[in-house]
């Protein structure tokens, strides 16, 4: 099942203020943690003292905390390739490799007696997982998961998105990918301007972040990066987690009637199968409410890709039936516009496609 995770930093947290957030984040029905050791440098002993604490008080808690380390972070430490007893005393239910070896390395780690999952950097691309699994590594206990990135810019493209997290689903691992929020106060390095892991995330609500990566059908387990964020973020992400469909956030037009409103955000909407290249049609609206008056409004002469309209008592047997534009075309005074998806979230739309239920959410 798809998990849900935060993140903590040891070496830049108290015990306490770890402790506090994990217990906000369980109540949530967060599971994972994700901590890295890439940045510890100074004082090891006592930093991985401060780790072994807290990752245990989490495992109290029933999360699964994934640490991230480097080839140079394992030597500093010691730590081969065929003995990952540190990790297993640590209480980690996964290693992360921001950075790789030759493939045989990583297979190597997956056949650990103490089952604990070796987790591959999905950002790195190329046939970096077909090279590991060449090697005969353990399935059940590879996953992936992307990277994130601070520096605005410089997040993935969607088409890079897809193409390195197909390759993990291909061979059925379980992937993951950050999103993040400005109240988040404490990161692992000293500059960044929201730790996501997909550029476009960067202009998103942490809401849209969510339903964007989950939308994929790419990713499965979302962690946000950054420590300590707020109560508020840390429900907006569970419950944007937990939707059953997918859900567009659509800012409200002027003059949208009580019963627009509720054809618009009260119904199930299904992706008519018999699609159109120009419209999103769900036609069950115009039958339910086939007897009552939607009067005409006043509206554009066209329409843009993400408007959302319903046909009004103009457009004889189609009144009533809600569509989102894909495609720019002309009004003919038949439509009335309720509102348009919100523009960071119009990407939502490549995701969906004909017989897909989804619903529509007035956006605050």
């Amino acid at each position: 099942m798809p998990k849900l995770g935060v993140s903590i930093y040891p070496s830049k947290s108290t015990f306490a203020e770890m402790q506090a957030y994990l217990d906000k984040a369980a109540a949530l029905g967060y599971q994972r943690i994700f901590t890295s050791m890439l940045e510890v440098r100074d004082s090891v002993d006592e930093t991985i003292a401060n780790f072994k604490a807290i990752i245990q008080y989490g495992n109290t808690l029933g999360f699964e905390t994934s640490i991230d380390v480097n080839p140079a972070v394992l030597h500093e430490i010691g730590i081969q390739a065929n003995d990952l007893a540190f990790f297993a005393d640590l209480g980690v239910a996964a290693v992360r490799l921001d950075e790789g070896f030759t493939g045989h390395e990583e297979a190597l780690m997956t056949q650990n007696p103490y089952n604990i999952n070796i987790e591959i950097n999905i950002s790195r691309g190329q046939h970096y997982i077909d090279m590991i699994m060449d090697f005969g590594a353990n399935r059940h206990n590879l996953t992936g998961c992307h990277n994130f990135y601070p520096q605005p810019y410089s997040g993935l493209g969607d088409d890079y998105l897809l193409s390195t997290s197909a390759q993990y689903k291909k061979y059925q691992l379980t992937t993951a990918a950050f999103v993040d929020s400005t109240s988040g106060s404490v990161g692992p390095w000293p500059f960044a301007n929201l730790m996501v892991t997909a550029e476009r995330e960067r202009t998103m609500d942490l809401a849209t972040q969510v339903r964007f990566l989950k939308a994929t059908n790419l990713i499965d387990d979302i962690i946000i990066s950054s420590s300590f964020v707020s109560d508020t973020d840390l429900e907006v992400v569970s419950v944007a987690f937990k939707e059953p469909t997918l859900s567009l956030p659509v800012v409200l037009a002027n003059n949208v009637s009580p019963l627009e409103q509720t054809i618009a955000f009260e119904e199930l909407h299904q992706y008519r199968g018999d699609f159109s290249d120009y419209m999103i049609r769900s036609s069950q609206p115009r039958v339910k409410y086939r007897d009552q008056a939607i009067n005409p409004t006043s509206a554009p002469t066209s329409f843009e890709r993400g408007d959302v309209i319903i046909g009004n008592d103009n457009f004889g047997q189609y009144k009533g039936e809600l569509q989102i534009v894909l495609q720019p075309f002309t009004n003919n005074e038949h439509y009335n516009l309720v509102g348009r998806i919100d523009p960071n979230a119009v990407v939502l739309l490549n995701f969906l496609h004909p017989w897909h239920n989804f619903t529509l959410h007035q956006q605050a």
